[in-house]
């Protein structure tokens, strides 16, 4: 065999190895919407300090979240914004309870446009009739729903109020629609909150008789468990529990 193929066979299998190197530290991460600023933050650190890390982000609505890797979307972590979520997750087989805790905490706030004149202090304000729309994650697959309509339930407005509700895919939809004044008023974590404070007001913090932990899991499927483990002990770190109290988390 001639030098110069011996030289290409090598230089292939180097390309082979160097991307498979290069690979070997790519998790995808998939976590509710309201983790958006603070994981993205984290994320680029992360892979400042493990230059041969990659972590690939995906946000939305912890509910559709749960679909997709449910269908077989390549997930490493699962971040949920509610216990439920990941308890179905877990009884589906996708998560272990042996790779699951508990990293932050957040509140449910009510907000409305920052130049509303309307001026809620509890819930039963929502009823006025000068309140037409307001922003609700869907109960159906959004937590920030589900805590809500336990919320207004437990002091049985939801009946009442069911009708006023514009059901939005995830909790930023329903910041969006509250910034842009599309609706009189919303519910959101006061994580989303704190970010638009220029274009939405916070009423009053929602009173919840169950507290909003967010579970985070690594995918029983992950095809690269090490890495999804490294990344969920950074979340434990100081510098990462400073950024997630930077944008008003708090520690479970």
């Amino acid at each position: 065999m001639r030098k110069s193929n011996l030289r290409a066979i090598f230089a292939t299998a180097l390309l082979v190895t160097t991307t498979s190197i290069a690979q070997a530290g790519d998790i995808t991460v998939s976590a509710a919407a309201s983790l958006t600023n603070a994981f993205k933050e984290i994320a680029q650190i992360y892979q400042t300090q493990h230059p041969n890390a990659k972590v690939a982000l995906n946000f939305g609505g912890s509910g559709a979240l749960l679909q997709q890797i449910a269908k077989g979307a390549p997930v490493d972590v699962f971040a949920s914004a509610d216990q439920e979520t990941m308890d179905a997750a877990e009884k589906q087989g996708l998560v272990a309870n042996i790779d699951r805790h508990n990293f932050v905490k957040n509140n449910l706030v009510l907000i409305v446009p920052k130049d509303s004149q309307f001026s809620p202090k509890r819930l039963q304000d929502l009823t006025q009739v000068q309140v037409k729309r307001i922003a609700i994650g869907n109960p159906a697959s959004v937590p920030v729903g589900r805590y809500t309509v336990h919320a207004l339930a437990s002091v049985k407005l939801w009946p009442g109020l069911e009708s006023k509700a514009i059901n939005t895919q995830n909790v930023r939809q329903s910041l969006d629609y509250v910034a842009r004044g599309e609706v009189d008023a919303g519910f959101v974590y006061a994580t989303d909150a704190s970010i638009m404070s220029d274009k939405v007001t916070v009423a009053f913090e929602v009173p919840l008789d169950v507290a909003i932990s967010y579970p985070i899991a690594i995918v029983k499927d992950s095809k690269n468990r090490e890495e999804a483990k490294r990344f969920i002990r950074f979340l434990a770190s100081a510098q990462s529990q400073a950024i997630l109290s930077k944008y008003g988390f708090q520690k479970p």
